[in-house]
């Protein structure tokens, strides 16, 4: 019998060393995954990241659609921008990680920025004008 439960706990790998092991069995939680606040707060409290971005791309969309385009898109870019800055800042985001740190920060850092940038070149009246943008839009349209 002794025998039997030894084999029994012998049968799951123990861990030795922090290292990932070569075969997974399950998805790693992203870096900075956890909870943005303890668990004693109500759900919104621990999510706040998130919620403050998503609440502001919801302020740009309702001003999309109240007609205002350029300064809606750019408030959508700046929601992105600003999730990007709270990712390198914070150690825990909550649902704001979703992959790893680096791959979070590329990814709502880019698209904040293009989506900015574009935002500023809506025509009619842009912003700002690069005179490249307009070689490529000539070339491809012809």
């Amino acid at each position: 019998m002794a025998a039997e439960a030894h084999s029994e706990g012998a049968s799951e790998p123990q861990r030795t060393s922090r290292r990932f092991p070569q075969l997974t069995r399950d998805t790693a939680r992203p870096e900075g995954g956890g909870r943005a606040a303890s668990g004693d707060h109500p759900a919104p409290a621990r999510q706040w990241p998130l919620l403050t971005v998503l609440g502001g791309v919801a302020l740009g969309l309702l001003l999309v659609a109240l007609d205002a385009f350029r300064i809606g898109s750019i408030v959508i870019g700046l929601s992105l921008l600003g999730g990007a800055a709270l990712r390198w800042a914070l150690p825990s985001v909550g649902m704001l990680a979703v992959r790893s740190r680096f791959t979070d920060l590329i990814t709502y850092g880019g698209l904040g920025f293009v989506i900015v940038v574009l935002a500023m070149m809506v025509q009619p009246k842009p912003w700002i004008h690069i005179p490249f943008l307009d070689d490529i839009v000539h070339f491809t349209v012809r």
